[in-house]
């Protein structure tokens, strides 16, 4: 078998509002042109019903626009969205996929992302956070926040450490959510939709522990690294060149910090801008600077 019908993944990602579209379409056209075996994969795009009518033209190509409704619960919640689109992708798999790839929109396919089509040795393909934020730090105990989060996970603490990749922190288990895969038939996402909506309705810890902006913002990450690190789940820890964070390019210690464009995987890049003459920190070789021009 070739094409679609052979490929075991499929590609997720979520629209919020019109304005978002452009950078969607950039994420599809670099999966195709740049996916390498995964380039035909199948692509779901779920969308806001309040914004299908506009947003035309994602579908066909394997292409396939879902629109889906927000549990009030959670509705307008930070990044709510992302972990409802995952929880709807992983009910609407129905074992057909052994890997969901979520890449946010302002993110970008350079070279194969091969790593994220998972094998039965792994249920998940993560990366560490780019920078500490809300993460916990390994050598001190929890905060509220966290002590929160794990008491409504029922567990009291998790051992797995990481290093974030731009402060260098060594925090508790804390992994980004600017791209991903796992495995459908684990069941993680309905848990993290779950974890995740019992404390957006928990009014104490949202009263007390969320009340800044940045705790809540980065609920969704916590929750998600919570749900990876708490159980018997077979990671894939993914190298450098994976959701490597170029929008931080300035910020990432020189032997980190990539040379070229085309040796990375994918990139998160949000608001840099994408054209080649202005990528003045980093060199850009084709055929990826011919495209991206």
């Amino acid at each position: 078998m070739t094409g679609r019908a052979a490929s075991h993944t499929v590609f997720v990602t979520f629209v919020d509002h019109p304005e978002k579209l452009t950078k969607v379409n950039l994420l599809i056209e670099s999966i195709r042109t740049f996916g390498g075996h995964l380039s035909e994969s199948y692509i779901w795009i779920f969308l806001d019903d309040r914004w299908m009518d506009s947003c035309p033209g994602l579908k066909g190509n394997g292409t396939k626009a879902i629109p889906f409704t927000i549990s009030e619960k959670i509705s307008e919640y930070p990044f709510a969205g992302k972990v409802a689109a995952c929880a709807r992708a992983e009910e609407l798999t129905e074992n057909l996929y052994k890997s969901i790839v979520w890449m946010a929109p302002d993110c970008l396919v350079v070279d194969s992302p091969a790593l994220f089509d998972l094998d039965d040795r792994a249920d998940a393909a993560l990366r560490p956070v780019h920078v500490r934020n809300v993460g916990s730090l390994a050598a001190e105990p929890p905060d509220g926040y966290w002590k929160g989060i794990f008491k409504a996970a029922g567990i009291t603490d998790i051992e797995e450490t990481v290093e974030s990749f731009v402060d260098c922190r060594t925090l508790r288990a804390y992994y980004n959510t600017h791209a991903f895969a796992v495995n459908p038939s684990a069941g993680l996402m309905s848990e993290w939709q779950n974890l995740f909506a019992k404390l957006v309705s928990n009014r104490k810890f949202q009263k007390k522990q969320c009340a800044d902006e940045t705790h809540r913002i980065f609920l969704h990450q916590a929750t998600f690294s919570t749900i990876l690190a708490s159980g018997a789940i077979r990671k894939r820890m993914l190298p450098e060149g994976y959701c490597y964070p170029y929008n931080l390019q300035d910020m990432i210690p020189e032997d980190r910090k990539a040379e070229t464009l085309n040796e990375l995987a994918c990139i998160a890049y949000e608001n840099r801008p994408l054209n080649p003459d202005a990528m003045t920190d980093i060199v850009v070789e084709e055929p990826l600077r011919t495209w991206l021009s």
